[in-house]
């Protein structure tokens, strides 16, 4: 892997629920872990749905492998960067060597 290529920070956020007083659940993201990354830009694919075309809006993070990154999941983590937000689609760990790591996002819509 080539360290020059990690050029770009990003931080990953966790979502975490708490309970009221009144026992309703309320879910936020806190920080988790912030890191330098490698970044393949957004695709230009639009995706079709329902009739309707949407802008595609997939990006991959390649980042150094550490404990952080190992317990990083697609349904409780996501990834902010610059502006953007991205869901984690999924995590590829790159055969498990323990050198790299990929996070497939997709940029949250607001």
């Amino acid at each position: 892997m080539k360290i020059g290529l990690l050029n770009t920070r990003i931080h990953i956020q966790q979502s975490e629920t708490v309970s009221d007083k009144y026992g309703n659940s309320m879910s936020f993201w806190k920080p988790y872990f912030s890191c330098f990354a490698s970044v393949s830009g957004e695709s230009p694919a639009e995706d079709r749905a329902a009739g309707a075309i949407t802008e595609g809006g997939g990006i991959t993070f390649t980042v150094r492998w550490c404990r952080e990154i190992a317990a990083v999941t697609s349904d409780r983590f996501r990834v902010e960067f610059g502006d953007h937000v991205y869901d984690i689609e999924g995590v590829d760990h790159m055969n498990y060597r323990g050198h790299s790591a990929k996070l497939i996002c997709r940029r949250v819509k607001r």
